[in-house]
C-alpha cells in the first residue's frame, strides 16, 4: 500500500465487512424476501412493500456507502492497483444495476402493485447484483488468503 498503510489497513477492513455483509444480505433478499413478494395479498401488498423498502434501506445504506466510500479510497492508492480497480468496477456495475433496474422495478410495484411480470423480472434481475457481491466476496477472500494486506 502506498498511501498511509495503517489508513488504507482500516479501509480494506471496513471494505471487506461492508461487502461480506451486503453479499448476505444480497443472497437473503434474492432467496427469500423478493421471491416472498408473491405471497403478499393484493390488499395487503402496499403497506408490505412500503416497509420492506424502508426497512431494507436502513439496513443497507450505510453499508453500501461504507463500501463505495473504500472502494474509491482502495481503487485510488491500495497495491494491486488492478485488484482494487476490477474491485470497484464490480461495485459500480452493482450500483447501476440499482439505479436503473432494481429501484425502478421497486418504484412499478409501488405503483402498480404485485404484477407477476414485474416480480419475475425483480428476482430475475436481481441475480447480477447477487453474482456480483459475491465476486467481491470471493475476491476479498482471495486477497486476503494471498497475504496481499
Amino acid at each position: 500500500m502506498t498511501a498511509a498503510p495503517e489508513l488504507m489497513a482500516w479501509a480494506g477492513i471496513a471494505q471487506a465487512a461492508a461487502t461480506f455483509g451486503m453479499t448476505g444480505i444480497i443472497w437473503l433478499v434474492q432467496l427469500v424476501q423478493y421471491p416472498g413478494f408473491r405471497h403478499a395479498g393484493a390488499a395487503d401488498f402496499a403497506e408490505f412493500h412500503r416497509h420492506h423498502c424502508r426497512s431494507i434501506g436502513m439496513v443497507v445504506g450505510p453499508l453500501m456507502v461504507v463500501e463505495l466510500l473504500t472502494a474509491l479510497a482502495l481503487a485510488a492508492v491500495a497495491e494491486p492497483a488492478w485488484f482494487w480497480r476490477a474491485m470497484l468496477g464490480l461495485l459500480v456495475v452493482i450500483w447501476a444495476s440499482t439505479a436503473l433496474w432494481q429501484g425502478p422495478l421497486h418504484g412499478l410495484l409501488a405503483r402498480e402493485g404485485p404484477r407477476p411480470d414485474l416480480l419475475r423480472s425483480l428476482v430475475r434481475g436481481n441475480w447480477l447484483r447477487t453474482v456480483l457481491w459475491s465476486a467481491r466476496s470471493a475476491g476479498l477472500v482471495w486477497f486476503y488468503a494471498r497475504g496481499w494486506a
